[in-house]
């Protein structure tokens, strides 16, 4: 059975297979072009691209994510309650304080992000702190702590920063393949032509397939986990399961969200997908939410 610790050492685990992965991913991609269009100087590129987004998703990942979806730090005069409530959970959890971030939208939700928890990061949204109480407000902290606490954060926040160059690489292929890029040899014949075709087309539909495994590395498991976590550091998983209950109801779309960041969040912040076709279903990162609402209150704390 999952507890924090297995599930600490699992993430950790996880993070580098993805890292390297990732890594052999980009270096083969160039590899294939490089072999398609007869220049060496593309395998360099991608095996500096690799090398050089490893390096900088593990240290930056964080200050991407807070800089796409629009966070602001907040300081403690700003929100004293809110401050207080990260500060005595934290201290509950017996982790560091984390930089608390605040992004202005009307939906209710929160992430956690940062590489480890002396980096760690919240995140809430004004409509978070507007239409919860304090006891649901708590159990949303709760649970984003406990991200931070099982190592769930960098394995999260790398996983935007790896399918967006996975995205990138394959717009790059595709218009090589259907510009015929690079100023590659005039007397190239159909054949290669026809398999970079075929390539570029296997690109787009593998890689996308891809960049899903890799958010699917961050199991749904780990919100079931959060949730009992939170719980116990809040000794009241009602609060919480208000909190879900709460969330799951407001009918406003997230303005800063994307496919990308959306793992990131408490709850799916696109609103109404949770009843789309089992296609969707299949790739959704959260569980259902009556089914975390349930698990909540079958605890016994």
């Amino acid at each position: 059975m999952a507890n924090l610790y297995s599930s600490v050492d699992s993430n950790v685990r996880k993070t580098w297979v993805y890292l390297t992965g990732f890594l052999l991913f980009v270096i083969g991609v160039g590899w294939v072009i490089s072999i398609l269009l007869e220049s060496s100087v593309i395998l360099y590129v991608a095996v500096f691209l690799s090398i050089a987004m490893s390096f900088f998703s593990y240290w930056y990942s964080d200050r991407i994510v807070l800089s796409i979806t629009r966070a602001k730090a907040l300081e403690k005069q700003d929100n004293p309650e809110l401050y207080r409530i990260v500060e005595n959970l934290s201290i509950t959890a017996g982790l560091p304080m984390p930089r608390v971030y605040v992004i202005n939208d009307p939906q209710p939700n929160a992430f956690a992000t940062g590489r480890d928890p002396e980096h760690g990061v919240v995140a809430v949204t004004t409509g978070l702190l507007q239409k919860l109480e304090r006891v649901e407000l708590e159990g949303v902290i709760a649970h984003e702590l406990a991200h931070i606490g099982n190592r769930d954060i960098l394995l999260s926040t790398i996983v935007v920063v790896l399918v967006g160059v996975i995205v990138l690489l394959v717009d790059f292929f595709a218009r090589v393949a259907f510009w015929g890029g690079m100023g590659g040899r005039s007397d190239r014949g159909g054949a290669t032509q026809t398999i970079i075709l075929v390539a570029s087309v296997a690109m787009m539909i593998l890689a996308p397939l891809l960049a899903q495994a890799m958010k699917f590395a961050i199991s749904r498991k780990r919100e079931f986990l959060a949730d009992a976590t939170g719980a116990l550091l809040t000794r009241y998983p009602e609060g919480l399961a208000l909190a879900l209950q709460k969330i799951s109801q407001d009918p406003n779309q997230m303005r800063g969200a994307s496919d990308a960041t959306a793992h990131l969040f408490f709850a799916n912040p696109f609103r109404g997908k949770e009843r789309a076709s089992w296609l969707h279903k299949m790739f959704m990162t959260h569980p259902p939410v009556e089914d975390r609402i349930n698990a909540l209150r079958g605890l016994n704390i």
